[in-house]
């Protein structure tokens, strides 16, 4: 069984912190010192997906990467506790962002649900935007040209998910074996990401967050996610790049096509060939550019 507790120290080598959320604890990372920049993780990854990132960035960044509660080494509590819902996402984010002096503007980078916690965030406070890395997410609903895919339907279908993803665990394994199509993980990798998620009780949030994906206004974070959208313009002239892996069956062309429609200034980075683990899949290639992109001067940005 993979165990948070077994995973490789030479692979995550940071000593975590933790902040208090009513009665539960989320779990972040804050490494290294100079100009702030936030990292947030989607599902069903954690913390862990930005590790080489943070070793990259961290002697001339401060590096803040949470994980979502129920995620990486955040509590994990059941639904009586705590409302797996984005708007509580956000305000998670909000409250450990404010709980840190991290100065007046930030650093965002963002990947899978990360873009739209982050981009709500973002939408309460576009004051504090300095920049943004866009790394296969969205902040906007399904493309109109875009069909939701069945293996995410089955997921989220009443008994058929939670057996699926909260009983065989098929998510997040799943994720572990197809999210790099270039360098595929290898087992000690694949453990790592699986670690959090080792019973049924640990894989609530994995389930939730399929669950609250917006599809119909019915939905919960639908209306959020509409009011992200209609706002994305006041982000047009903000410095952004994205790194997109082309081999991400759910977030396709038909995102990355939305992206670059909505943001035609942003640097774009594609990756014929990686998959929606991006950031593992062209890390040669991506990484240093993400960190020329947010170590440029002010005025060659």
């Amino acid at each position: 069984m993979d165990r948070v507790d077994e995973v490789d120290k030479s692979l995550y080598p940071f000593e975590g912190r933790f902040l208090d959320l009513g009665g539960v604890r989320l779990h972040y990372l804050d490494e290294g010192r100079g100009d702030p920049v936030v990292m947030v993780h989607g599902n069903p990854t954690w913390s862990f997906y930005y590790r080489n990132l943070v070793r990259a960035l961290r002697d001339t960044h401060r590096c803040i990467v949470p994980d979502h509660i129920g995620c990486g080494l955040s509590d994990k509590p059941g639904d009586d506790v705590y409302e797996y819902i984005l708007r509580r996402r956000v305000d998670d984010l909000e409250k450990l962002i404010d709980s840190l002096d991290l100065g007046p503007r930030i650093d965002l980078v963002m990947h899978d649900w990360g873009g739209t916690i982050g981009m709500a965030w973002a939408s309460r406070h576009p004051e504090r935007v300095a920049r943004l890395v866009v790394l296969n997410t969205a902040a906007f609903r399904l493309p109109e040209s875009k069909r939701f895919p069945l293996a995410l339907s089955l997921c989220r279908a009443p008994g058929v998910g939670a057996l699926m993803v909260r009983g065989l665990n098929a998510f997040a394994v799943a994720a572990s074996f197809v999210g790099c199509k270039r360098r595929p993980l290898d087992a000690r990798l694949r453990r790592a990401y699986r670690a959090p998620y080792d019973s049924w009780a640990h894989r609530i949030a994995v389930l939730r967050f399929v669950e609250d994906i917006p599809l119909r206004p019915s939905d919960p974070a639908y209306s959020i996610v509409a009011d992200v959208e209609a706002g994305l313009d006041r982000f047009d002239r903000v410095p952004m790049l994205i790194g997109w892996g082309l081999r991400d069956f759910v977030f396709d062309r038909h995102f990355l096509d939305e992206w670059a429609r909505r943001f035609p200034r942003a640097e774009v980075h594609r990756f014929d060939d990686a998959g929606h683990y991006v950031l593992e899949d062209a890390a040669d290639e991506l990484i240093p550019a993400i960190r020329e992109f947010l170590d440029r001067p002010a005025e060659a940005r």
